[in-house]
């Protein structure tokens, strides 16, 4: 998609010198892509210890040991 930006010259440029991108485009989506990254990390951060998961590991452990040794006999 083509758009058209004011960007201020001495931004574009640190963030390319930064990112190491050697057009001004790749520079973009690469902030972009970088700054999306960031922003859901720290939506998962901001969820730590609020998540009541109740989940009991042992059992799980033993319900993926048993399904893993189920599909290697179907495979065989």
């Amino acid at each position: 998609m083509r758009t058209t930006m004011d960007l201020p010259k001495d931004l574009l440029e640190e963030a390319r010198k930064i990112c190491g991108a050697k057009t001004k485009t790749g520079t973009v989506i690469l902030s972009l892509q970088k700054l999306i990254e960031s922003k859901k990390i720290e939506r998962l951060r901001s969820l730590r210890g609020k998540l009541d998961l109740n989940v009991d590991l042992k059992r799980l452990r033993k319900d993926r040991t048993a399904a893993h040794a189920g599909s290697l006999k179907s495979a065989g």
